[in-house]
């Protein structure tokens, strides 16, 4: 045995593995942390600012049972939609937003809108599961429908859907809000279409949040009524991957649920994620219900786009110990590192969309994408594997 075999021993064993590590410079293990500069920088409008709405609809509301309402129809009077009645069976909610609107008739049943014939559009929040089929019946009283997410709850309302749209020719659109109405998502998808990134290949998606469950109706812990957590919060990360890949055609590589820390609502799903490819690129999705409370606000929801110049990463809705607020976008490419504050982007989605129903246009949102997303979450959902977590105590410490 030699002295330098012995002086090796001898100093793993007085500084530890991870003692040495700490000690040696980077370079000597391969990384590197020279950083050039980092440009700043604040978004402008965007491609799609218009100061005033170019188009007027008349619409309505059924459905208030979730408060995801109260910004699609924000979003639809922001382009040009004037509300003119709405309808509800909950007397807090229909209070509510009785408060915020009212101007807007409160109606006394759902046919009084349906077969009011100067209605255009009925947006709605309602039950997850009872979105579809309202919307069906909307279609087939010559009006457009917007639902919240998730809009559809099984494969056999998505077929039907499919067909009474066609039949009728009117819109099953659904507001999937973390892109159409987050800043910096939209920015992102000008900066894809500026080929900022070159061509996407992956998009990951994760999505936590805060369960608050005192407040939650008895809906919420139940999968048939809102359709299990990949149906449900899945929905909007489906969406972004199908919308920021490009991809038209597109399936569920693999799947899984499970119910970890939700022993009184044995039914629930607080965690998921999922695997999607697609003629246009890859994607992967983590959704979950576990946000804590320390965080500030109900969820840090990431969303990464790998492109094959470069790579986008936003931090939706909080940079942790860093910037203030929400919408932030970080790119990188081969020439720079950039920030871009997105808090000035103006939301297209509103005007697109009412012109859209005036007009006879998809430029708000491509029907066909946006039932595509539907689909892959409906499978996901329905072919997940449940995952089982064997109870386990702190983690014991190696020894070396």
């Amino acid at each position: 045995m030699n002295f330098m075999s012995i002086g090796r021993r001898s100093f793993l064993k007085a500084m530890g593995a991870t003692g040495m590590l700490s000690a040696l410079p980077e370079a000597a293990l391969g990384f590197q942390t020279g950083q050039g500069p980092i440009a700043q920088e604040v978004a402008p409008p965007g491609d799609n600012a218009v100061a005033q709405p170019g188009n007027s609809i008349r619409f309505c509301v059924i459905g208030l049972d979730h408060p995801h309402i109260l910004g699609m129809t924000a979003a639809v009077i922001r382009g040009g939609g004037k509300l003119a009645a709405f309808y509800s069976t909950l007397p807090k909610a229909t209070a509510d937003f009785q408060k915020l609107y009212p101007g807007a008739r409160l109606a006394r049943s759902e046919d009084e809108i349906l077969n009011d014939p100067s209605i255009q559009l009925v947006a709605s929040a309602s039950i997850p599961n009872l979105r579809a089929p309202l919307g069906i019946r909307v279609m087939q009283h010559g009006k457009d429908f917007l639902s919240d997410k998730p809009a559809l709850t099984t494969l056999e309302q998505l077929d039907e859907v499919r067909r009474v749209s066609a039949q009728t020719g009117k819109m099953f659109a659904i507001m999937y809000s973390e892109r159409l109405e987050v800043r910096a998502a939209v920015q992102a998808g000008y900066l894809v279409r500026q080929g900022a990134i070159g061509k996407v290949v992956q998009t990951i998606n994760i999505a936590p949040h805060q369960v608050n469950a005192p407040s939650r109706p008895d809906w919420f812990w139940d999968p048939v009524q809102y359709g299990g957590i990949l149906c449900d919060i899945g929905s909007h990360q489906a969406e972004q991957f199908v919308y920021y890949t490009g991809s038209t055609k597109a399936e569920v590589t693999a799947s899984q649920i499970a119910n970890v820390n939700h022993p009184n609502h044995p039914q629930f799903q607080d965690f998921g994620d999922m695997m999607l490819s697609g003629n246009g690129g890859a994607g992967y999705v983590r959704v979950d219900w576990f946000t804590p409370g320390g965080l500030g606000t109900w969820g840090d929801g990431r969303l990464f786009l790998l492109g094959t110049e470069g790579y986008i990463e936003l931090r939706k809705y909080i940079d942790i110990a860093g910037r203030p607020g929400g919408d932030h976008l970080f790119i990188v490419d081969r020439k720079q590192t950039r920030y871009i504050d997105c808090r000035n982007v103006v939301l297209p989605f509103g005007p697109q969309f009412v012109a859209d129903i005036v007009n006879r246009t998809h430029i708000a949102q491509n029907q066909d994408q946006a039932l595509l997303a539907a689909e892959l979450v409906l499978k996901a959902q329905k072919n997940a594997k449940v995952l089982t977590f064997a109870t386990q105590g702190p983690l014991s410490t190696p020894r070396l």
